[in-house]
């Protein structure tokens, strides 16, 4: 769907950043009189959301009960549920969902089995509106609920369901809504992960989930551009934007997120310009994830946690990238200073073997979006001086892997099937972009080389985005595995006497294209 600029001339949105178009924006709707309601959901295919004819007054998210201490809940099933660690994925969980209207007292059941879930936790309500724009689409009522736990047991399994007044899980007629999760061991011991970017909605994402579930991950990371609410990802509130396709994401990715902890990050379609001045308010709406000591409430996509052997570090890539410089330097570097401490501490902590870090814009990858200069510039320095042991990216919609990367060029070769060493070799940077969107490609000429159909290893011309917004042509050699196809990455860490990472790419069928290890000090 094509939706028209709404209001700002696009020479002039072309030279404003976020801030400024939010505030040019949000003076234009504080004028508007007339909102189209949501009475005309597409036919009632997307559910989940209620309209509202008030006017916009900032369009920020209301973090209150009040409103929502309104209505009866028998009727109003919640859907939607989504876990995240805590910053303690040991004793802490957080667990998230939607319900379509107000409902009162919502809270979360939880318990060591699934008939008695004795502990009742009171839930925080965000309450999100979206401003109609008349003649294209309704204004939007979404309403989120998030419930801490806390002081939990590690290696636990625990039951949960959630409700609110009316709508009681433990009730015989809702028992089919409880779901359970793990809390990370107390001493490491050897886990599943998985990651992809770039979902969406479709019959493609939804394939990935269901490969996903069948490798029992103790945790999924998210690489950004979620669910594609935001259509064209500039950054902009001319950007063609629906609220209701979370509504679609959130039931589609329930069947996997009501048990594996859904760690997200921000790509550049979450950038959601009509909820506050850097477009993440939507997503501090929508999702509760660990407190790191980065400020959440600004950056809601950058945070870390220990499972086991393992730190993980999110970043948010928006504020480096020089390909889309919407919210470009918003943490005036206090993003890349929180990103040296943070990878210095996870490399002296005890028992942690390796450093994991995600994010959206692609350091190395030749594919359509190619590689981001900012992002090299501000991190890459970072990632070698800690030795990173593997980067995992999205934003290209393609499956792409580098042997090990050292001072830019190959460090090692790390043919499939191989091995590589962190502290010698250099970092394998993987785009792991297949998550559901539309396929991207290669560049002309450039075959796909993947486990059972490996080309000879060739040079590829592509290109990385410059300060200037410009492409300089580069010549590479690092790309190693090129597979154009929908996929997710799964890593298994082994921890122990020789810890290893064995990092895997499977399709949308379960069948492998790619796999390769990590090893330190070998």
């Amino acid at each position: 769907m094509e939706i028209p600029d709404f209001g700002i001339p696009p020479r002039l949105a072309s030279r404003m950043s976020m801030a400024e178009q939010y505030e040019y924006l949000r003076t234009r709707l504080s004028r508007r009189r007339t909102l189209v309601t949501a009475g005309a959901v597409a036919g009632g295919l997307l559910t989940g959301c209620s309209g509202g004819s008030k006017p916009s007054a900032g369009a920020t998210p209301t973090l209150s009960a009040s409103s929502l201490d309104k209505a009866p809940g028998s009727s109003v099933t919640p859907f939607g549920r989504h876990l995240a660690f805590g910053a303690d994925p040991r004793t802490q969980m957080r667990i998230s969902w939607q319900v379509p209207s107000t409902v009162r007292k919502p809270y979360v059941r939880v318990g060591a089995r699934p008939d008695d879930l004795g502990r009742r936790i009171a839930a925080e309500v965000r309450d999100l509106h979206t401003p109609g724009v008349e003649g294209v689409r309704p204004a939007v009522e979404q309403y989120y609920l998030h419930a801490a736990l806390d002081d939990l047991l590690p290696g636990t399994t625990y039951y949960y369901g959630v409700g609110h007044d009316g709508f009681d899980p433990a009730a015989p007629e809702h028992r089919s809504t409880i779901a359970s999760f793990r809390t990370a061991p107390a001493n490491p011991e050897t886990f599943v992960f998985t990651a992809f970017g770039d979902q969406g909605v479709g019959k493609a994402a939804a394939a990935n989930d269901h490969v996903l579930l069948r490798e029992k991950p103790a945790f999924h990371l998210h690489a950004g551009d979620i669910c594609y609410a935001d259509t064209n990802g500039t950054g902009k509130e001319s950007d063609g934007y629906d609220a209701r396709f979370w509504d679609l994401f959130l039931k589609q990715t329930e069947p996997v997120a009501r048990s594996v902890p859904w760690m997200v990050t921000t790509g550049n379609h979450d950038m959601e310009a009509w909820y506050s001045p850097d477009g993440y308010g939507g997503q501090l709406a929508r999702f509760s994830l660990p407190d790191s000591g980065f400020d959440p409430r600004t950056a809601p996509g950058v945070y870390a946690f220990t499972y086991g052997n393992v730190g993980v570090v999110a970043l948010d890539a928006n504020d480096v990238s020089y390909e889309i410089p919407a919210n470009f330097g918003y943490s005036e570097g206090k993003q890349t200073a929180w990103l040296d401490t943070k990878l210095g501490e996870l490399r002296a902590a005890k028992g942690v073997d390796f450093v994991v870090v995600f994010f959206h814009h692609c350091a190395y990858s030749t594919s359509a979006h190619a590689s981001d200069g900012g992002v090299r510039a501000e991190w890459l320095p970072l990632f070698a001086r800690h030795q990173v042991d593997l980067v995992i990216n999205g934003h290209n919609h393609v499956y792409e892997r580098t042997d090990a990367v050292k001072n830019g060029e190959v460090g090692r070769p790390v043919p499939i099937g191989g091995s590589t060493d962190p502290t010698r070799d250099g970092i394998v940077y993987v785009t792991a972009g297949g998550g559901g969107k539309d396929l991207y490609g290669f560049p002309a000429g450039v075959r796909e080389s993947y486990e059972g159909h490996a080309g000879e290893r060739e040079s590829v011309d592509t290109f990385h985005w410059t300060k200037s917004r410009q492409n300089s042509p580069e010549t590479v050699e690092w790309s190693r595995v090129r597979y154009r196809g929908f996929s997710l990455l799964s890593v298994r860490a082994r921890a122990g006497s020789d810890p290893r990472l064995t990092v895997s790419a499977f399709t949308d069928t379960g069948r492998r294209v790619d796999h390769f290890e990590v090893r330190r000090g070998r």
